[in-house]
């Protein structure tokens, strides 16, 4: 029978990877709000150190945990910090580290650049994943939640790698959700669309000083909502993900975008 209390994280533990600002954070807060005690990683200890000084202070509990999870041997090493922070049990996995696109087109992109992005938008999340689906099948349960994109369903010009990691990510979920089912891991991803973050605001930061507000204006009039979303609406369906609400729910994809991936040119067209 459903009862609203399937939503609670209350004596959960949690890590969110990325966790030190924009959605990764926002996540974070809201897993500690929902009852669950948090460690939170990127590697920016001031920035993770703020973050869980504001869960803190409402009462939640947080760890922050440096960690650059692009390089192998730190994985192992931060999901042994965890297990030592969160009492030898993790829960929920949040795999939302991750780099931003840079601008290059398909014929322009160097070696060293598709390193950076896929090792860790796609290496680091796989092999976090498998660290930490080591603990949860011992435990005999566990929730894993990918932080995708939009751009994993099709391509946009300059950003092939971006979108190419993005791709792969929703192929990781799969294939976890597949191998882990019968250990009562669920796995599954949220795609969002703009969100906005530090990232987006990237996209502007490109352009000339006195063009980035018409772009910006630009961009959001052609949204089919008229605006970019905000980090607090990425939050509900982590929790969802998180919660003993989706013990039937894995190897599934929620996009949050306003409805952006369905938008047609000849919407527009129409008026």
């Amino acid at each position: 029978m459903f009862e609203l209390s399937m939503f609670s994280l209350k004596g959960k533990t949690a890590i969110v990877t990325g966790g030190s600002r924009g959605i990764g954070k926002a996540i974070a807060i809201g897993f500690a709000r929902a009852g669950a005690a948090v460690v939170v990683t990127s590697r920016k200890i001031a920035d993770l150190e703020a973050v869980c000084n504001e869960i803190n202070s409402f009462g939640g509990k947080a760890y922050p945990i440096q960690a650059h999870l692009a390089r192998m041997n730190e994985i192992q090493s931060m999901v042994d910090a965890s297990m030592e922070k969160l009492g030898d049990r993790i829960d929920i996995l949040v795999n939302n580290a991750g780099t931003s696109p840079a601008a290059a087109g398909v014929l322009d992109v160097e070696e060293r650049l598709w390193d950076v992005i896929m090792n860790l938008n796609l290496k680091s999340l796989y092999f976090t994943s498998q660290a930490v689906g080591r603990i949860m099948k011992k435990q005999g349960s566990g929730k894993i939640i990918n932080i995708g994109s939009i751009d994993g369903l099709k391509p946009h010009r300059d950003v092939s790698i971006y979108s190419i990691s993005k791709a792969a990510v929703r192929m990781a979920t799969s294939a976890f959700a597949t191998e882990l089912a019968a250990c009562n891991i669920q796995v599954n991803s949220i795609l969002p669309g703009p969100i906005q973050t530090q990232m987006l605001q990237s996209t502007w930061m490109v352009l000339p000083a006195d063009k980035q507000d018409a772009n910006r204006s630009k961009f959001e009039t052609s949204l089919p909502t008229g605006r970019i979303g905000h980090v607090d609406e990425i939050v509900g369906a982590a929790v969802y993900l998180a919660s003993g609400a989706s013990s039937y729910t894995s190897g599934t994809e929620v996009i949050i975008d306003g409805a952006l991936q369905l938008n047609s040119p000849m919407n527009d067209a129409l008026g």
